[in-house]
């Protein structure tokens, strides 16, 4: 008697052998008709603004360098640069107030932060252009002889970012792990040393994106001071357009400042996030 044994699967080769999937790629129609779509329409509104007589490219490039308009933008980029440095110092202060243990810091701090963001900065600039009706002298000295246009900016636009500033900072320290701090205390370092040297370095990834923000929005937000005769960028370009009745090219020279600085910021920013990310995963 004899056995059959099953016979193998055969190992076929050539054109026996079983095909390779096929790796079709997802067609993005609908994605590629819609930026067709969209270069059509940024060219077109390019071609518009270029050829457009109304703009008057002319008049623009003979304003864009004039000393006036120079030194309208001075007084902005030293403006920004005075508040953002001002209104951060404040507004740790009153972070650190903030978070402390005793109930009059913490009460007296957010009171401060409630206050001037409930209000407009427009509304804040008028009440301290008009200080003088409260107070006629001040250190015995007049009100209006010590709170002129440049004085009155500088002080409101400082008290409103340092309420921006006090939330910023507070995130950050916020977003330091728990562990750090009870490592620093303890070592046995103070407060104030644990603040500047363990909290500080490591809440700066969390504070420099929006205080970074908060930079640009101010430099903008400067033009503001126009509403009290403060010689900003804005003012200068409309003390022209009042004298020459063209309005839209002097606007145009005020805005391409304003692109052109908050680009520069926009970059410097972008390297400070990466020097403080650096050993992070968000570092690039």
């Amino acid at each position: 008697m004899s056995l059959t044994l099953p016979e193998r699967p055969s190992t076929a080769s050539g054109d026996d052998a079983p095909e390779a999937p096929r790796i079709v790629p997802a067609r993005r129609t609908g994605q590629r008709i819609t930026a067709v779509v969209v270069l059509v329409l940024l060219g077109l509104a390019i071609n518009s603004v270029v050829r457009n007589e109304a703009f008057q490219w002319g008049v623009v490039a003979d304003y864009f360098a004039t000393t006036a308009v120079l030194r309208g933008l001075w007084l902005t980029v030293w403006l920004t640069a005075l508040v953002m440095a001002l209104g951060f110092a404040l507004g740790t202060l009153l972070a650190v107030m903030r978070l402390s243990t005793n109930p009059v810091l913490r009460a007296v701090s957010w009171g401060y932060v409630w206050l001037f963001r409930s209000t407009p900065i427009l509304v804040q600039l008028l009440f301290w252009f008009n200080i003088g009706a409260l107070y006629p002298r001040i250190l015995g000295v007049r009100t209006v002889d010590l709170m002129g246009p440049v004085t009155v900016a500088v002080v409101g636009l400082t008290l409103h970012e340092a309420a921006y500033a006090a939330e910023v900072v507070r995130g950050g320290i916020l977003s330091v792990p728990r562990g750090q701090l009870e490592a620093a205390q303890s070592l046995g370092l103070s407060r104030l040393r644990r603040l500047r040297r363990i909290v500080l370095p490591q809440a700066m990834r969390s504070i420099v994106p929006p205080a970074g923000n908060m930079l640009i929005g101010t430099l903008k937000g400067t033009s503001i001071v126009s509403i009290i005769a403060v010689n900003d960028l804005l003012y200068s370009t409309q003390l022209i357009y009042h004298r020459t009745y063209q309005v839209v090219p002097l606007l145009l020279v005020a805005t391409l400042w304003y692109v052109v600085v908050t680009s520069l910021l926009s970059v410097v920013q972008y390297y400070v996030e990466r020097h403080y990310a650096r050993g992070s995963a968000d570092a690039r």
